[in-house]
């Protein structure tokens, strides 16, 4: 393992090796949870089970699943905005200029 002076390091110096210390720790701990992980996956196959089956934790990466639309555009049915988030400038400039947002519902 090499040896660094850390006394005649700068600011700058100290700063970047920081970084790559920490870098390097987070790699670390990744790469033992995924030893964990794959050592956790094939002792369950030696048994039967999958992981996910012993653990109660869904196969692969749960994916959301789109809001459905809850308001469309006046003049253009294909623009619609789900009434969560930002209000869309159609949808504002629409109310302002006295349209219910009930008119607009889908």
């Amino acid at each position: 393992m090499t040896q660094i002076d850390i006394d005649d390091l700068s600011l700058t110096e100290l700063k970047a090796l920081h970084k790559k210390v920490a870098k390097a720790i987070e790699g670390y701990e990744e790469r033992q949870k995924l030893q964990a992980l794959a050592a956790l996956e094939v002792k369950a196959r030696e048994m039967g089970f999958s992981l996910s089956e012993l653990t109660g934790a869904p196969q692969g990466k749960s994916k959301r699943k789109p809001a459905a639309p809850k308001y469309r555009h006046p003049d253009d049915a294909s623009v619609t905005w789900t009434g969560k988030g930002r209000q869309p400038a159609w949808f504002k400039s629409a109310v302002t200029s006295g349209v219910s947002p009930d008119d607009l519902l889908v």
